[in-house]
């Protein structure tokens, strides 16, 4: 009795010291003797002093790319894919959609990327590219877009990247602006510019990454494949012209949420300090991870996490969403997705993806239905007690045995060697976050920074499960919150202080490149020289030193009552409805009121008709139904309530969309942020018969 006693008393014991432990865990620590506006400041526990670089003797992203690469010079560093055919396939409805047969990945050494980095170096040389010239990479995540970048940084190329998938007017204002003289991009692109050829004022040469381009190319620009490029490199190199730490390297568009995008000067140096700063966030980090490449490099979460990739001695597989797994539009049927195929360790994905990866999975749990679901459920339920901190939930052998018999499967659709997931771009859900917790079994690091603080932060720990943060300060980062009286946050707030989020360190950009106005408004440097950004963003902190999101400025409407509506925190609220493709919440000032537009998820919303009786030719026909329209409503009210908003908060009407929102329509940004403006007027006469009616 007394051993079976132990058995059951001993863990118990040790669940609640660590419990406690983590729960008085003290992430972030408050600082007094911080410059500039007043405010409450919270820094990294770890670190008194915002860290610049993690290396003595190291100031700029060349030197570190190079020591890396002699370091680990026979170790497997990118890798691509093997094309094996293109094929094209006919839907019942006449759509024709391309289908890829891809082999195993291909590999490259870190050795082997250098001699390519180098070559492509002296080859920009070659062809006349000047070093006080900018060079404008304008293509998809690839691994020749890496090795690009790199050689652009030992000739002290600044670098301008822009989204594969931005417009027609963006893309001309952002090349035009930096007066670029070289574009690196793909033979897609290609075409792109081509169409703009005539409004391009600064560009003389174009160097294609694949092979086989358009003739007609070369007679607007001189225009040159990469592996040219290089081979004039290997035949006549030249010596590298390393940079400062204070020289800008990279030029970074935004997306353009509002209007035309911003270009963020980053330097050597801020992009070194938010590489120093992850470093030391994710445990273990070293050669034995796998890196799926996949989100756009021209965004700084993934040119950040590649960045410390490469530092590291890690292998990075380059796939893209349209191939990501087996399922994927792309992948021919019978074919292995990137993720299957190259099994990684780590991932980084914007809140988009995850909410697609948990919407996917409970769409085939309720397809099945039956006793398979009541399974799925019932070990979900007992994984997310355990997960809630209960000593009664799920833990030893018995979360062993559900991870064999029912979070398996799942796990491999990613791979199943997932060690640990990076989510940053926007907030991600609570009940994404468990969801992927459970079912992928692997934490989930929160981060929250922005294209002008380089990416740095903040970000959550390896052991904090707690949902809906974001962690405390990164090493590189002073976290500020300071008060917004209008907004009724201040920093005196009970029980925990609120504010606008002011982020200081190293890793904050120089300012938005010819746009001083907008850089003064914006950007502040304090009396002791250190460099702040205003986000616009509201936050608290909790008493551990861990920072949560709670508003956006800009996203708060004041309805005719007087109640704010706070629009993003809504959005993000009712995103969990499974009917829920897309949405965007809309407040007048003039009504006591919002509305919302929801871009219904197709799978889900046909099922339920199926389930109904409910005959329909298509699906726009469907989403106009009334009984549609009442079943999507009635999902989102219960999301609202089991959210908690107020009832000013929940949309009175709504209007159902078929078409999804998608970068090329213009609606959502290159990272799936909405549109607003451009959402606005595009339906305008929806939006007004909403309020009409």
């Amino acid at each position: 009795m007394i051993p079976y006693a132990a058995g059951v008393i001993v863990p118990l014991a040790l669940t609640l010291l660590v419990r406690n432990a983590k729960k008085d865990k003290k992430r972030g620590v408050v600082v007094d003797d911080v410059g500039g506006e007043p405010g409450h400041t919270v820094r990294n526990h770890r670190f008194k002093d915002p860290v610049s670089s993690h290396w003595e003797d190291i100031s700029t992203l060349p030197e570190l790319f190079e020591i890396s690469c002699k370091s680990h010079s026979d170790r497997f560093f990118l890798g691509t894919r093997r094309l094996i055919a293109r094929e094209v396939e006919t839907s019942e409805d006449g759509k024709v959609f391309e289908k890829l047969h891809l082999g195993d990945y291909e590999w490259k050494t870190f050795g082997e990327t250098l001699e390519a980095v180098c070559s492509f170096a002296s080859g920009l040389v070659q062809i006349g590219h000047k070093s006080e010239e900018r060079v404008a990479i304008f293509a998809d995540t690839r691994e020749e877009w890496f090795i690009a970048l790199q050689g652009c940084f030992r000739r002290n190329v600044t670098v301008v990247t822009i989204y594969s998938s931005l417009g027609e007017e963006a893309l001309c204002h952002s090349l035009n602006e930096t007066e670029v003289t070289t574009v690196i991009c793909g033979n897609k692109e290609l075409k792109k510019l081509m169409d703009i050829s005539q409004q391009l004022e600064t560009v003389k040469r174009v160097i294609c990454m694949d092979d086989e381009f358009p003739s007609e190319a070369s007679s607007t620009w001189t225009t040159t494949s990469l592996a040219d490029v290089q081979k004039l490199g290997r035949e006549s190199p030249v010596d590298p012209s390393f940079p400062l730490s204070a020289d800008v390297a990279v030029i970074m568009y935004t997306s353009g949420s509002t209007g035309l995008p911003k270009g963020v000067m980053m330097t050597h140096g801020n992009v070194l300090a938010t590489v120093s700063a992850v470093m030391t966030i994710v445990p273990d980090l070293g050669k034995r991870d796998t890196y799926m490449a996949y989100l756009p490099l021209a965004h700084i979460l993934e040119l950040a996490a590649e960045s410390v990739m490469a530092t590291i001695g890690s292998a990075i597989g380059y796939g893209s969403p349209l191939t990501l797994t087996d399922t994927s539009n792309k992948i021919k049927k019978g074919t292995k997705g990137d993720v299957t195929a190259l099994k990684p360790t780590i991932m980084t994905a914007v809140p988009a993806i995850l909410d697609r990866v948990r919407d996917g999975v409970r769409k085939k749990v309720d397809a099945k239905g039956g006793a398979a679901k009541k399974l799925f459920d019932f070990a979900y339920a007992r994984r997310l007690s355990a997960i809630n901190g209960s000593w009664f939930g799920a833990w030893g052998l018995e979360k062993l045995l559900w991870d064999v018999l029912v979070f398996g499967k799942i796990r491999a659709v990613l791979g199943g060697q997932l060690r640990y997931l990076l989510s940053g771009g926007a907030p991600l859900s609570g009940d994404t976050q468990r969801f992927i917790n459970i079912c992928v079994g692997a934490p989930i690091g929160q981060g929250y920074g922005l294209t002008e603080t380089c990416a740095g932060g903040t970000f959550s720990e390896f052991d904090d499960t707690s949902v809906g943060r974001v962690g405390a300060p990164l090493p590189c980062s002073f976290v500020k919150l300071i008060d917004w009286p209008e907004g009724g946050y201040l920093i005196s707030d009970k029980p925990m202080p609120r504010g606008e989020i002011v982020i200081g360190g190293s890793n904050i950009t120089l300012g938005y490149f010819k746009n001083e106005e907008k850089t003064k408004e914006v950007y502040k440097v304090d009396e002791k020289g250190m460099r702040w950004f205003y986000t616009g963003d509201i936050g608290q902190f909790h008493p551990d030193g861990c920072l949560e999101i709670i508003d956006r400025k800009k996203d708060i409407v004041k309805l005719q009552h007087g109640e704010y509506v706070s629009l993003g925190k809504v959005e993000a609220a009712l995103s969990i409805s499974p009917y829920v493709e897309n949405i965007m919440v809309h407040a007048d000032p003039f009504y006591s009121y919002c509305v919302a537009l929801v871009v219904a998820a197709q799978q889900t919303l046909e099922g339920w008709a199926s389930k109904q009786g409910i005959e329909f030719t298509n699906f726009e026909e469907l989403c106009a139904k009334e009984q549609a329209v009442k079943e999507v409503y009635a999902s989102l009210v219960k999301a609202a309530k089991q959210s908690r908003l107020e009832k000013f908060e929940i949309p009175a009407k709504i209007k159902v969309l078929a078409a999804p929102w998608t970068p090329e329509s213009g609606l959502v940004t290159a990272a799936l942020k909405l549109k607003r403006d451009v959402i606005r007027k595009e339906f305008s006469e929806d939006l007004t018969k909403l309020y009409a009616s």
